[in-house]
């Protein structure tokens, strides 16, 4: 099967049709297999800059999406194939198909991990931020709407433990967060473009996931995965071009889920040293609703 993904100039559609590809998928997503192709052949069709993209690039990125068991369709906002151009080395450019998560598949991922209790996100309207505080978080009063105006989104989490956390950022913060990470919002088009909103809420809610959750197998592929050109069937090998390149810090990682699964003060006291600067303020919560329960005994 190797050698037939090498083939360049095989057009989706001919790529897809191989007995080979359709076992693949088969084995990926069982009897949903077929109608997860016809999708990802109709998001081709459907677009322009896609038909014209590298066959293999298309089929990779589905099968991520295939892997992580996630649609690929446009009006759902789980995943998307999104064209982009790429830059070779001899200077030239040709039409790749990029993966990209929706907000939508985040929280997809984030309830099949199990430790999640919540997990949502929402537009902010003018009034209805009503603190920010870098030490205790946000405050929102959401009967306060003043006007049709969104001054920004917010993400929020709950763990099954009790741990909670909110990240929120401006229309223009996440105005500068597009134009930085994404070539197609700088030249007028793309998701960011079309879909300011679903970018907006799935901007915060990966950058809330990345830096304070603790991330299951998945949902640490699809943080490192997102944005990204695929170059293998698992997705192990990419190239990163429109991506926040967030790092799933493995020892970082530990120590949120040590945090968030301490049962005691002391249980805190023990990882103290361990604890980043970055992760103090999620250390300090933890320990201050565990001396509140400690006190009311």
């Amino acid at each position: 099967m190797a050698n037939e993904i090498q083939q360049t100039k095989l057009t989706a559609k001919s790529l897809f049709d191989k007995d080979s590809v359709k076992a693949k998928f088969t084995e990926l997503l069982g009897k949903k297999a077929q109608g997860f192709i016809t999708s990802v052949l109709q998001i081709v069709a459907s677009n322009k800059l896609l038909a014209q993209a590298d066959a293999n690039s298309v089929y990779h990125a589905a099968a991520v999406a295939a892997t992580l068991d996630l649609p690929l369709n446009n009006s759902l906002g789980f995943a998307y194939i999104v064209p982009y151009n790429q830059k070779q080395s001899d200077g030239s450019f040709i039409q790749v198909a990029q993966f990209q998560l929706g907000y939508k598949g985040f929280i997809q991922l984030a309830q099949r991990s199990g430790q999640f209790k919540t997990l949502s996100c929402a537009p902010i309207f003018e009034g209805q931020l009503i603190e920010c505080n870098p030490l205790t978080g946000f405050i929102f009063d959401f009967t306060q709407k003043k006007s049709e105006i969104i001054v920004g989104y917010a993400a929020y989490f709950q763990l099954i433990n009790g741990f909670e956390k909110t990240l929120y950022m401006t229309v223009d913060e996440l105005k500068k967060h597009g134009t930085r990470f994404s070539q197609t919002y700088k030249k007028g088009f793309g998701l960011w473009k079309d879909d300011f909103e679903s970018m907006a809420q799935k901007t915060v809610i990966k950058l809330l996931l990345s830096k304070f959750a603790p991330l299951s197998i998945e949902m640490q592929k699809a943080v490192t995965i997102d944005q990204s050109v695929v170059n293998n069937e698992d997705g192990s090998d990419v190239t990163y071009l429109d991506h926040e390149e967030i790092p799933v810090d493995k020892e970082a990682e530990r120590v949120v889920l040590m945090i968030s699964d301490a049962k005691t003060v002391e249980d805190l006291d023990v990882i103290y040293e361990h604890v980043k600067d970055d992760q103090m303020d999620l250390f300090l919560e933890k320990k201050e609703s565990l001396s509140q329960k400690k006190d009311k005994k």
